[in-house]
């Protein structure tokens, strides 16, 4: 069964009551990939009984680190081979690469082939067989989080999608999956791998990531250029950024609205939509649309075949704009700065 790529959101959330961990029990999971997210999951899952291996490169720089936490670790067509799941968590762009040559040749009807983006499955880079589950469990935090989440005995909130349900169980196995690994102590919201795969790439490129950088660049050239210090066009521009964002993510807009004063409040109602005007919301809507009808996935497979030449560059003036230098010398000299690299080195030791 083939998801309907009509579906919307319809607000499932699952969490613990809701998963029969029997339904992960007795399979064998290969975890492909060992960074950010392969890490996290491949680490939790086997703290939580599952069998897992770790499907590497033989020169994989990873190999020495899965294995010193204690995991079995093969090649990536040996693990695939062995296993009943395989959770392909290496980058979106070397995914269909291992999929064809790794995982496609060692997949047996009835196995499960697992994502945490949706991205090449919906844009057809990777077509499995119809024999096999297809499904997608995403935490929506860095690995890092989801790691330190569950061992601090917290959850890390995901998303559960099902493409492709061969056997009837692909369902339970993947909110089963989602529970070995921390998901559903925070709560599980069902979707689907158009719905995930296309708001992700709009969230990135409209506002989370693009977005917001271009809105900080922006004010902060507007000041510097108007006469104003660059330590103060750093301090208002992107400094306390993070206390905004906090304060919504803690409580939403209202709760942020109701923490600043009543001057900051009455200014930003009145001239947030000055800024950010309906030819912002045309210019979304048009990333949108090369977002759903496959444009920006053809730029991006094209941009990495040709040798990332636009994105290389793109990358190097982003580094080089002024905010980047004077924010690492602002950086260098606050005293929380000294409070969070003890921090870190603390938790190296005691990890």
């Amino acid at each position: 069964m083939t998801e309907d790529d009509t579906q919307t959101f319809n607000s499932t959330v699952y969490y613990d009551e809701d998963a029969d961990e029997e339904a992960i029990a007795h399979e064998t999971v290969a975890v492909l990939g060992y960074g950010s997210q392969g890490h996290a999951h491949a680490q939790n899952l086997s703290e939580s009984g599952v069998d897992v291996i770790v499907g590497l490169r033989e020169d994989s720089s990873s190999r020495s680190a899965a294995e010193s936490d204690g995991l079995r670790v093969e090649t990536p067509a040996d693990a695939a081979a062995e296993a009943d799941i395989v959770s392909v968590l290496v980058p979106d762009t070397v995914q269909p690469d291992v999929y064809e040559n790794a995982v496609e040749p060692n997949l047996d009807a009835g196995d499960t082939l697992q994502f945490a983006h949706g991205f090449n499955i919906h844009y057809n880079q990777i077509q499995p067989p119809e024999d096999v589950d297809v499904t997608m469990v995403a935490p929506k935090s860095p690995g890092h989080l989801v790691r330190r989440n569950y061992e601090n005995d917290e959850g890390t909130p995901g998303l559960l999608a099902v493409y492709q349900d061969a056997t009837g169980d692909a369902h339970d196995q993947g909110l089963a999956y989602a529970a070995a690994i921390g998901c559903t102590r925070a709560g599980v919201v069902e979707t689907s791998f158009r719905e995930e795969t296309e708001t992700d790439l709009f969230g990135e490129q409209a506002v989370l990531c693009g977005g917001v950088t271009s809105l900080v660049k922006q004010g902060y050239e507007t000041l510097v250029d108007a006469g104003y210090s660059p330590e103060m066009a750093y301090f208002e521009c992107l400094n306390e950024l993070k206390l905004i964002v906090d304060l919504m993510y803690e409580d939403g807009l209202g709760g942020m609205w109701d923490s600043v004063s009543d001057t900051a409040e009455y200014g930003g109602l009145t001239q947030g939509d000055v800024i950010v005007d309906e030819h912002a919301r045309e210019n979304m809507e048009e990333v949108l649309e090369k977002v759903q009808n496959g444009e920006f996935a053809r730029e991006w497979i094209a941009e990495n075949q040709a040798g990332r030449p636009s994105y290389t560059q793109l990358r190097t003036a982003e580094k080089n704009h002024e905010i980047e230098a004077v924010g690492e010398e602002l950086r260098g000299l606050f005293a929380w700065q000294d409070e969070e690299e003890d921090e870190e080195e603390s938790a190296e030791v005691t990890a």
